[in-house]
């Protein structure tokens, strides 16, 4: 199986296809997957199949390692479009989660001020207010929404708390008043197709609810460690993004 594990905190640049030439910032150990959903079509394996031994970086580690790397590609005049929080697991669930936040919006502006702070999510941590008040700050808040089906979401997101309810998830995406991307990840495949009619339609309403300045559709790009899975067609796609574009929000779609 081909699995993606970043090194940590500082990866990249990747050319990202959503938001370009990317710099990548893992808060998650560099060595093993930590994650609050076990989706089975991350790019990162299977939670139980990289367990780290290393810990998670610390604010100064990640503070001094992105400092360096954004100071030596200001020097050397490199292109830079944006800094993305991923890599291998749930970037908000880093205990410093907004001070590192603090920490990289204060040194994007002193050597790329026109570059964004993004940062990839699946919503799991966003009840709490911290986290909430940290990606207040961040250009783009960009939030996982696969579907509003329970039973979808336990085969393919798995999320790890016993908790997780994507009502009370909605809810809280609602709380941002919009400066949230809602992202959501459409395939085929074996019982896991969540393109068909009795999932976009609620799928649609909710995001009618959050009212996000933006909905970003996409498919398996990457090998995924369940291989049955199957991308979604761009006529699919394209599909789904005209009937968000219809309710006045902005859509982009990734093939």
């Amino acid at each position: 199986m081909a699995t993606i594990i970043y090194p940590s905190p500082i990866f990249g640049p990747v050319q990202s296809r959503r938001l370009g030439v990317s710099l990548g910032v893992n808060l998650m150990p560099g060595d093993g997957k930590v994650c609050s959903f076990d989706c089975i079509y991350c790019e990162c394996g299977f939670n139980a199949d990289y367990r780290p031994k290393q810990k998670r970086p610390t604010r100064e580690e990640v503070r001094e390692a992105l400092t360096a790397v954004l100071s030596s590609r200001h020097n050397n005049g490199e292109a830079l479009d944006v800094i993305t929080f991923a890599g291998n697991g749930e970037p908000t669930g880093h205990p410093d989660f907004k001070g590192i936040i603090e920490d990289t919006i204060e040194a994007r502006d002193r050597f790329f001020p026109s570059a964004k702070v993004s940062v990839l999510s699946n919503a799991t941590y966003i009840y709490k207010e911290e986290v909430r008040e940290a990606l207040m700050l961040v250009d783009n808040n960009i939030q996982k929404l696969d579907t509003v089906n329970m039973d979808y979401i336990r085969k393919v997101d798995r999320p790890q708390q016993p908790s997780y309810d994507v009502k009370m998830v909605i809810e809280d995406l609602k709380r941002f008043n919009g400066h949230v991307i809602i992202q959501t990840m459409f395939m085929d495949g074996e019982g896991v197709n969540n393109t068909s009619e009795g999932f976009i339609a609620p799928w649609l309403e909710a995001v009618k609810e959050i009212k996000p300045q933006q909905v970003m559709i996409y498919t398996i790009d990457r090998e995924t460690p369940d291989k049955t899975l199957k991308k979604a067609s761009k006529e699919v796609l394209d599909s789904i993004k005209e009937r968000v574009e219809q309710t006045g929000i902005a859509c982009s779609a990734s093939y």
